[in-house]
């Protein structure tokens, strides 16, 4: 992903709303699972981690980029932004 690319991807995410929230427990199997359903749906998402979450924010978004087959777009403070095209119908057409 250019950073051009990434840009434009930010730019998309700022208006976005966290869809999950990563909490006490981490990163849990199930999570992970809605997180990945959760692409069949949306092609950006953006996920916060909560304070009582002792594990790092970009550790976090790696493992879900990596166990998702997604991409880190960006972390933030406690955010973070996953990217994962439609194969069939992509919404988001990356310049």
């Amino acid at each position: 992903m250019t950073s051009k690319q990434r840009a434009y991807l930010k730019s998309l995410a700022a208006n976005l709303d966290p869809v999950f929230h990563v909490g006490k427990a981490s990163l849990t199997p199930e999570l992970t699972n809605a997180i990945s359903e959760a692409f069949n749906n949306n092609e950006l998402i953006k996920i916060s981690v909560l304070k009582n979450c002792m594990d790092d924010a970009r550790e976090i978004a790696e493992n879900v980029a990596e166990r998702t087959h997604s991409q880190v777009v960006h972390v933030i403070g406690k955010k973070f932004v996953l990217y994962k095209p439609d194969k069939k119908h992509p919404q988001i057409v990356l310049p």
